[in-house]
């Protein structure tokens, strides 16, 4: 399989002179806890909001308070901090599976319509990989679809489609490459932009990360999970990755537990 790169270009923010604008509005007082990342400062803010139970953080700190909301499935608070991924290296394959999870996730993929595919790279699964022969039936296939993708685009010129009347330059080109993107098979390589917040994330490694039959899939939550933990690590502390015998990643969840520390600082 061809090497998955997954870039974050953004991450939760936070302003934290509005949150202490706020408290002094209010007149309470939140007890912060040392070590908590944005995200998960982000996700208890929003849940002390709900009940205004700020003056009762004595109780729980940060890890105890989101261990709590994920064990009760009050996730919808998870839902205010989102992250934006750059992934490349996938096959479209891939690609129209990720874009089936529509609630929580946004989109950008690149188009077929619009970019130049004669030098398309494709994506080879790991257990074809593993056959000599069936890899090399495969790689001359794909080498044939893209041997006519090449052909199509360079022979349907503009003057064959007078059909579609008087489009222009670019609308002409746009009905090439429409044309000949249709012999272009799954395994064909594209990058990705997506933006998803923690409860469609956690949806995801739930539901996908966890597949053994699709090898592509559990690599990329795998990864995502890697970059989660770093950011969030209460958030997605119920989920880990284990080695399948034939050396890929899957994702698996333990079960919701509660602790309850309290250690805390008070806000500026």
């Amino acid at each position: 399989m061809n090497a998955i790169k997954i870039y974050t270009i953004s991450r939760p923010s936070v302003d934290f002179d509005a949150i202490a604008e706020f408290i002094t509005d209010e007149g309470v007082i939140w007890m912060r806890s040392p070590g908590a990342s944005v995200a998960e400062e982000i996700v208890e803010v929003a849940g002390r909001v709900c009940y205004m139970s700020f003056k009762e953080t004595g109780v729980r700190n940060n890890t105890a308070y989101i261990a709590n909301l994920i064990a009760q499935g009050h996730e919808s608070v998870l839902e205010h901090v989102s992250w934006t991924f750059l992934i490349s290296g996938v096959s479209r394959a891939f690609s129209h599976q990720l874009v089936r999870h529509r609630v929580g996730f946004a989109f950008s993929q690149l188009s077929q319509q619009y970019h130049e595919e004669s030098d398309a790279e494709f994506v080879m699964p790991s257990i074809i990989g593993d056959d000599p022969e069936l890899s090399e039936k495969w790689r001359t296939t794909m080498e044939a679809n893209r041997s006519l993708y090449r052909h199509m685009v360079h022979e349907l010129t503009p003057t064959k489609l007078h059909q579609l009347g008087n489009v222009g330059a670019r609308e002409a080109l746009r009905a090439l490459r429409s044309a000949a993107r249709s012999v272009l098979p799954n395994a064909t390589a594209t990058k990705i932009v997506i933006t998803a917040n923690a409860r469609a994330l956690r949806h995801f490694l739930k539901v996908r990360g966890s597949i053994p039959g699709d090898e592509e899939m559990r690599i990329v939550a795998a990864s995502l999970l890697t970059i989660l933990q770093k950011d969030a690590p209460e958030i997605f502390r119920d989920f880990f990755t284990e080695t399948l015998p034939d050396g890929s990643p899957i994702v698996r969840r333990l079960a919701p537990s509660i602790s309850t520390p309290t250690n805390s600082v008070t806000i500026p």
